[in-house]
């Protein structure tokens, strides 16, 4: 298992990570053992934004002996109430909902105290003007919470987020479908409507990959096998069908993003998804899933697959490509950028514009031309 950064966090978490909504539906036993199958693969980090009882229990009784090993996201607002889940941030519901989880997963704190679910302007007013947001604060002042995160699925309001200096990191929804789609509060509306003649990422959500690199405000991944249906070439909205590795390694390659947090039913499934690791470049190729798609190709855009190596220069071209997206639209690059941009040895001043890459990039990026404006741009 590799493990990444979360942003400024400084945590360490495994690229794949467990998203727990699924544990509920087996008995106790079974997905006490599954969550610690997954721990025996190296996958250390958790989302618990789940209310019930039983899936919290799971969860504590899982990690039990060996807290300190795992990285727990834990969602404040997330409440029961008459059985039900409810989205609150009425602290009368707030508080008791957050002291029981606190109390069923164990250890007195949670790594990760996340807002949660704020996909709407007027979700974002209430809590941010509420008590709500102040009882966020006192958690984090007290050690209670030890980072805070936010979760959405809208990027106009993860964006907002992370300009406010709220956060240190994010969990939000990422598959090659999603990133198509504009700005929504309405998740459900991003599992339909793509038969409208959709193309490559859609702005809000690249400036979102770019200002959380910027800012060092590190993402965790959510719905990013897009409910299954990308498994299946008749649900997938590219009219083709992916596998776990490449959904991963989509995920993988977007700026910032450090983890991405599957459903497991099965210890299969934690073995499909943990096999990404050991799984070569033609088993993570989902650049030529899309290209070779029926629908929704994305014309010249750089997605950072990789397929344009090797460079006669051994110039890192995907990753240059993306220190030049994170960098263009700034009035000046960020130190940040630049700095790593020239940590990569080789650079864009390198290319001698032989174009041999162009003729393996399966969505037609000018790569020679993007290579001089890069070099423009950080000089020499």
């Amino acid at each position: 298992m590799e493990y990444r950064t979360l942003g400024k966090t400084g945590l360490k978490v495994s690229e794949i990570g467990f998203g727990g909504e699924w544990l509920e539906r087996h008995e106790e036993n079974e997905s006490v053992a599954l969550v610690q199958y997954a721990h025996e693969k190296g996958i250390n980090i958790i989302d618990c934004w789940m209310p019930d009882p039983k899936s919290r229990d799971i969860i504590g009784k899982a990690i039990a002996g060996c807290r300190e090993e795992w990285i727990v996201q834990g969602h404040i607002g997330s409440t029961y109430q008459g059985g039900q889940y409810v989205r609150a941030r009425d602290l009368a519901h707030v508080k008791p909902a957050w002291e029981d989880l606190l109390r069923r997963i164990g250890g007195g704190y949670m790594d990760l105290g996340m807002i949660h679910y704020i996909d709407s302007e007027e979700d974002w007013e209430r809590s941010m003007h509420t008590g709500y947001l102040d009882f966020v604060h006192e958690l984090h002042e007290k050690g209670v919470i030890r980072h805070i995160g936010m979760s959405t699925h809208n990027p106009q309001m993860a964006i907002r987020a992370v300009e406010s200096g709220l956060v240190e990191m994010m969990l939000f929804s990422i598959n090659p479908a999603f990133d198509m789609k504009p700005a929504s509060d309405n998740l459900e509306s991003m599992f339909s409507g793509y038969d409208a003649g959709l193309h490559g990422i859609d702005p809000e959500r690249a400036r979102l990959y770019r200002l959380c690199e910027e800012k060092q405000v590190g993402l965790t991944v959510m719905k990013g096998f897009f409910g299954g249906r990308l498994f299946d070439a008749a649900t997938s909205p590219f009219g083709a069908a992916f596998t776990p590795s490449q959904l991963i390694h989509y995920s993988l390659t977007r700026p910032a993003v450090a983890s991405i947090l599957c459903g497991f039913d099965t210890r299969e499934q934690v073995d499909a998804a943990v096999a990404y690791e050991t799984a070569d470049a033609e088993a993570k190729d989902y650049a030529s899933v899309i290209a070779g798609a029926p629908l929704h190709a994305y014309r010249g855009q750089c997605t950072y697959c990789g397929h344009c190596k090797p460079c006669p220069k051994a110039i890192d071209i995907a990753m240059v490509n993306k220190f030049y997206d994170l960098a263009v639209e700034q009035e000046k690059v960020p130190s940040s950028v630049r700095e790593h941009y020239l940590a990569l040895g080789p650079t864009a001043s390198d290319c001698i514009g032989c174009r041999a890459c162009e003729s393996r990039c399966p969505f037609g990026v000018e790569i020679a031309s993007r290579m001089q404006k890069t070099a423009a741009l950080f000089g020499k």
